[in-house]
């Protein structure tokens, strides 16, 4: 089963967009995921509506940062992303008859929904500040740094 990594993605492009010197478009951004410029700016709409990020259309438009780095959390952007599923396992049928499977259901929901809370709580706890201050400190002792971070093709 595919991973869902719209979270990740978006958190992928929020720091390039904030440590941009000119706005992005979506076809930059697309072109760093491997993925379609149209999947990003669905993507981005939920960002956008939160005032997160703010885009122009036209000649030298594209996206911008537009919060405060430090008040924005990782468990912020998830919600704006659409809180997608944690999990990719889940029960067998979930509305069996029989007892054992009822069983097995119950103590997995339990499971699940214990350590599904513990990663949510865990995403209020660090902010776009704190990722764009690890970036910073990576890229400052990076042996190749580059006057822009950018990907390498391929």
């Amino acid at each position: 089963m595919k991973r869902d990594s719209k979270l990740s993605s978006v958190l992928h492009v929020l720091l390039h967009l904030a440590h941009s010197e000119r706005p992005m478009t979506s076809e930059q951004m697309a072109g760093m995921l491997d993925t379609n410029p149209v999947l990003v700016r669905r993507v981005l709409a939920g960002l956008r509506e939160r005032g997160y990020i703010s885009s122009e259309r036209g000649h030298g438009g594209g996206w911008t940062v537009t919060c405060d780095l430090a008040t924005v959390t990782l468990r912020d952007v998830y919600d704006a992303v659409g809180a997608p599923t944690v999990f990719a396992m889940g029960n067998r049928n979930e509305h069996s008859a029989c007892l054992v499977e009822q069983v097995v259901n119950a103590s997995l929901a339990d499971a699940f929904q214990e350590a599904e809370a513990l990663l949510v709580r865990r995403l209020g706890d660090v902010t776009l500040a704190d990722l764009s201050r690890d970036f910073n400190l990576r890229y400052d002792n990076h042996p190749h740094r580059r006057p822009e971070h950018e990907h390498a093709p391929g």
